[in-house]
């Protein structure tokens, strides 16, 4: 493998097409301005190396990149791309991994509005971000102890699974299929609306009127605060260890909770029962 220390590059397709290298310490900056330093690459390794320039890993196939940094002019960073690991690096361009495949993220800070759009299988631990349209129509997500803060995350993502995390985050899950969350916590108003085979286990959910028009809807031991008109319209499942403000109109199935403050049952088509624990059914 061919290895470039200590150098800058701001020409247009600095490094473009090439094989087995690996840059160490490199600059991508300057007056010229030029995009798309990486492009069309394959089997390439960066260490601690700077970026400030454009769309620099588009079409990339075996890419590893530690202890670097994107800044916020290092847009759409990584586009088109697949078998990747990212670590110990810094990710502050708006739009970053995109039409991805095969990524690994480990002990990452990430500051990239519409981040992780169509991507396909990515683990991502030990990290954190912020994001508005966070994941946004992915599928096959890992995420173990991840912080994530920001808006719109997780909307029409597929069959992933989430664990240890902390979510501060408005509208998260909607139109959702096929996803576990455990041990986590999750604070945000309107959570997983109108989603599909969404499974909470452990988890601790915050915020105003979550999960509603849900389908498959189970909550595994979970506790609830600050919560209310909850379930609306949604087929569910759920156990819950805490106190709720207000249960409404849940179309079927079953909710088991410490207390509620009102259940709210104004629609002939709501089936579901609220069953307070050790009590009779509402």
């Amino acid at each position: 493998m061919q290895t470039i220390t200590n150098q800058t590059f701001d020409a247009e397709r600095a490094l473009y097409g090439s094989t087995h290298l690996e840059t160490v310490n490199c600059r991508f900056d300057g007056p010229a301005d030029g995009e798309s330093a990486f492009k069309e690459c394959r089997d390439i390794v960066v260490k601690d190396c700077f970026f400030n320039l454009r769309y620099p890993f588009w079409h990339d196939h075996g890419l590893k990149i530690t202890g670097s940094e994107m800044t916020g002019l290092c847009r759409a960073a990584l586009w088109y791309s697949e078998d990747i690991e990212i670590t110990d690096t810094k990710m502050f361009g708006i739009k970053a991994l995109r039409e991805c495949a095969d990524v690994k993220i480990r002990n990452c800070e990430i500051i990239s509005p519409e981040f992780g759009w169509s991507v396909r299988g990515i683990e991502m631990k030990d990290s954190s971000a912020q994001s508005e349209y966070f994941m946004m129509r992915s599928d096959h997500l890992n995420f173990d102890n991840v912080k994530f803060q920001g808006k719109y995350s997780f909307q029409y993502i597929e069959d992933s699974v989430f664990t240890n995390c902390n979510f501060d985050t408005k509208d998260a899950f909607w139109h959702a299929k096929n996803v576990v969350v455990k041990d986590s916590v999750i604070k945000g108003e309107y959570l997983a609306w109108y989603c599909e085979n969404v499974t909470f286990e452990n988890c601790t959910i915050i915020g105003m009127q979550p999960l509603c028009y849900c389908k498959g809807l189970k909550l595994i031991n979970c506790r609830m605060i600050d919560c209310d008109l909850a379930f609306e319209k949604s087929d569910v499942e759920a156990v819950i260890l805490s106190s709720v403000i207000s249960v409404k109109n849940p179309h079927s199935g079953t909710i088991t909770v410490e207390s509620v403050g009102e259940v709210i049952k104004d629609d002939p088509e709501a089936k579901g029962q609220v069953v307070i624990s050790g009590t009779e059914s509402k």
